[in-house]
C-alpha cells in the first residue's frame, strides 16, 4: 500500500522512486545508498559525499508517528542498518561513498527513533 508524503526535502540527492530505493547524490551521480520503502516513518539525514558534495534528506509520512528516544544501536545485517527488535532493513549507507554522515530513522514497527553518525576527523 503506497503511504502519502507529508514532507520531503531532498538537497544534492535524489532517490530512486518516491520515497525509497536507490539514493544518489546529485554531484557526482554516485550511489550513496538505499532506503527500504516500507519499513521507516522518518528519515532525517546529513552527508557528505566523498566527492565533498554535501547533501540531506528529511522524509516523514502523513502517518507517521513520533519517534521514542532509545540508545539501542542498529544492527548490520548484510550490509543494511536494521532495527534490533524485528531485523527488518531500514537503511543502507555506503561507507565508501560516504565521508561523513548523521541520521535519525523511526522504524515504523517499533517506532523507535535510532540515531547513527559516521565522522572522518
Amino acid at each position: 500500500m503506497a503511504r502519502n508524503l507529508k514532507t520531503k526535502e531532498l538537497i544534492n540527492m535524489r532517490l530512486a522512486t518516491t520515497y525509497g530505493g536507490w539514493m544518489y547524490c546529485d554531484n557526482c551521480n554516485e550511489n550513496i545508498g538505499y532506503l527500504c520503502y516500507s519499513t521507516y516513518d522518518l528519515l532525517e539525514l546529513k552527508f557528505v559525499c566523498s566527492c565533498g558534495s554535501k547533501g540531506s534528506a528529511h522524509l516523514e509520512f502523513v502517518d507517521s508517528k513520533e519517534g521514542k528516544p532509545c540508545n539501542d544501536e542498529l544492527i548490520t545485517i548484510k550490509n543494511r542498518f536494521c532495527c534490533p527488535d524485528d531485523n527488518q532493513p531500514l537503511i543502507t549507507i555506503l561507507d565508501k561513498k560516504i565521508d561523513s554522515y548523521e541520521m535519525s530513522i523511526v522504524c515504523n514497527s517499533c517506532q523507535k527513533d535510532y540515531k547513527r553518525s559516521k565522522s572522518n576527523l
